[in-house]
């Protein structure tokens, strides 16, 4: 539902919300540095023979992208995101096996997919106020 939801939303006309330079920089780096967290986090705990950890160690590393995002766009819902987030995983490092990585998992898919939802309502509203361009 999210992707259609998304897919209807880009296709609108209109500008939406768009990043500015500033913000498009804390994204890439941020997106760089979530992508080697998870590649050292997913190895670390396979290495560990921890497979239970895999979930948070994953969460803790999305959460975390989040943070400096949220500083650059000044933009407090990121810091909510990532602060869920990095509670979802220390839940599930503090819950242990089998539970924790479980709980953590959920309680992570469904911040993520709770902000998706208010990300692409965020948007739609923009392009509803931006009048459509022929």
């Amino acid at each position: 539902m999210i992707g259609l939801a998304a897919m209807y939303v880009i296709r609108l006309p209109g500008d939406g919300i768009k990043p500015t330079p500033k913000e498009e920089r804390a994204i890439m780096w941020s997106s760089i540095g979530e992508g080697i967290g998870l590649f050292l986090a997913s190895n670390i705990v396979i290495n560990l023979h921890r497979p239970d950890l895999l979930l948070p160690s994953m969460a803790l590393v999305v959460g975390l992208h989040f943070l400096p995002i949220a500083f650059a766009a000044g933009f407090r819902p990121f810091y909510v995101l990532g602060a869920a987030l990095i509670v979802a995983a220390t839940v599930g490092f503090v819950m242990g096996a089998p539970m924790g990585g479980e709980v953590s998992g959920f309680m992570a898919a469904g911040a993520v997919w709770l902000a998706s939802g208010i990300a692409i309502r965020r948007d739609w509203l923009a392009k509803r106020k931006t009048p459509a361009t022929a």
